[in-house]
C-alpha cells in the first residue's frame, strides 16, 4: 500500500471552537450570545476573515450597520482565544498515534490569516502539522476547489486518493471527493478512528 496521508480540518476537528463562547461572558445570557452571532458578528462576516480580510476593516464595516454594538464587535479580535476550549476530545491522542506511526499529517482549515500565530502558540498541536493550509493565507476558502488543489500542490503527492481528510462540514467533505480525496465527516474522535482504521492507516487493535 502506498504512504497515506492523513489531512486535517481544524476548527472542530481538532480545535473546539465555538464564538458564543465568547459572547456568553459579554452578554446576558447564552441565548442572547447565540442572537449575536446569528444576527450582527455572524458566520458570513467572519467568512471574510477567512479570505483574508484584515479583522479591524471587517469590524468598522460591521459598526457602520451596528454603531451601538462598538466594543462586542471589536471583542472578536481581541477576544479571539476565548472563544476555544481547548482540544476537541481525544483527537491529540490520534494525532500522536499518527505521528508514532510515521503518517504524514497536514492540516487544511478556514482561517484568519493574522490568528495563526497566536492561536497556534496557545494550542501547540496545532504546530506538529508538516504543513498547514491556511485560508487566510490564500485567500480562498474551501469549499472552493482552488484551496484543495492548493492543498495537493504543497502536499506534493502523486495521487489525491492516497489522502484521508477529516472535515466537520459535508459540504467540505463533497468538495475533498470532488478533488479526489477520501474524505470522511468529522463527529468525534471515536468516530474518526473506526474511519482512519477502515482506510487502513490505523491498525484495529
Amino acid at each position: 500500500m502506498a504512504d497515506q496521508i492523513v489531512l486535517f480540518d481544524l476548527g472542530n476537528v481538532v480545535v473546539d471552537w465555538d464564538p458564543t463562547r465568547l459572547y456568553k461572558d459579554l452578554l446576558a445570557s447564552q441565548e442572547e450570545a447565540e442572537r449575536f452571532y446569528r444576527e450582527v458578528c455572524t458566520l458570513e462576516w467572519h467568512t471574510h476573515h477567512d479570505r483574508g480580510m484584515d479583522m479591524r476593516e471587517n469590524a468598522e464595516r460591521l459598526i457602520k450597520q451596528h454603531p451601538d454594538k462598538i466594543d462586542l464587535i471589536h471583542a472578536w479580535r481581541t477576544g479571539w482565544l476565548d472563544m476555544f476550549h481547548g482540544y476537541v476530545d481525544g483527537v491529540p491522542e490520534i494525532i500522536q498515534i499518527l505521528q508514532n506511526q510515521s503518517t504524514p499529517i497536514y492540516a487544511l482549515t478556514n482561517f484568519p490569516a493574522e490568528k495563526w500565530e497566536e492561536t497556534a502558540n496557545a494550542f501547540p498541536v496545532l504546530n506538529e502539522f508538516q504543513d498547514v493550509i491556511i485560508s487566510g493565507v490564500e485567500k480562498v476558502v474551501k469549499p472552493d476547489p482552488v484551496i484543495y488543489q492548493i492543498a495537493l500542490e504543497r502536499i506534493n503527492t502523486s495521487s489525491p486518493s492516497d489522502i484521508v481528510f477529516f472535515d466537520d462540514r459535508q459540504d467540505n467533505v463533497d468538495a475533498a471527493i470532488n478533488a479526489g480525496m477520501r474524505a470522511f465527516i468529522f463527529k468525534n474522535a471515536e468516530q474518526m478512528n473506526l474511519d482512519l482504521i477502515s482506510a487502513g492507516i490505523i491498525k484495529n487493535k
